[in-house]
């Protein structure tokens, strides 16, 4: 009998060990930003509006995270009507030729306590460049109102080049700052 249940406990030790957990993004409390500065002088913020993400993770503080995003562009809003119709242009991203712009982790190292340097390929305009950003972690809750639902808290803050995938490239420094900085904050569902 012990013979069986040392078998039985090599079996499932994998799939106990390396299980993933899915976590959803909670779109009512999360947000996907960005800010540029414009004549060098004054910061411009936007937001896109329409996205998804996934995490997986095996481990509690996501220090194997993995993460996939998709970005619909022509969901960006910056406030102001016609520079959203302009960033939606050719001259900007082109939205009709190509409506997603994706992200996919390649990689994640711990640099401080709950606090990640995560590698990834972003996608933008046809373009595929190596990105690195940092990923705080900011704990787990348990909520009562949503029936118990374990909850997450991740932000993402980090900045890329434009020029580097051909963005608004005929509008350079110091119209508009090659160097876009990034931050997101996502309150995350672990799926059942």
């Amino acid at each position: 009998m012990k013979k069986l249940t040392f078998i039985f406990f090599l079996l499932i030790l994998p799939i106990s060990v390396f299980a993933q957990d899915t976590w959803v993004e909670d779109p009512a409390h999360s947000k996907l930003g960005f800010t540029v500065t414009h004549l060098g002088i004054a910061d411009v913020p936007g937001y896109f509006g329409d996205y998804d993400v996934t995490i997986e993770a095996s481990e509690e503080d996501f220090s194997d995270a993995k993460v996939e995003l998709t970005v619909q562009t022509a969901s960006i809003d910056t406030r102001v009507k016609k520079r959203n119709n302009h960033l939606k242009s050719p001259d900007f991203f082109n939205v009709e030729k190509y409506p997603t712009m994706t992200f996919k982790s390649t990689g994640i190292k711990e640099i401080a306590d709950d606090k990640y340097e995560l590698t990834g390929d972003l996608t933008l305009l046809g373009i595929t460049k190596p990105v690195t950003v940092t990923m705080l972690y900011r704990g787990n809750i348990q909520n009562d109102m949503t029936n118990g639902a374990l909850k997450s808290g991740i932000q993402i803050t980090g900045t890329i080049d434009r020029s580097e995938f051909d963005l608004g490239g005929d509008f350079p420094p110091p119209m508009i700052s090659n160097q876009v900085r990034i931050k997101a904050d996502g309150e995350f569902t672990l799926k059942k």
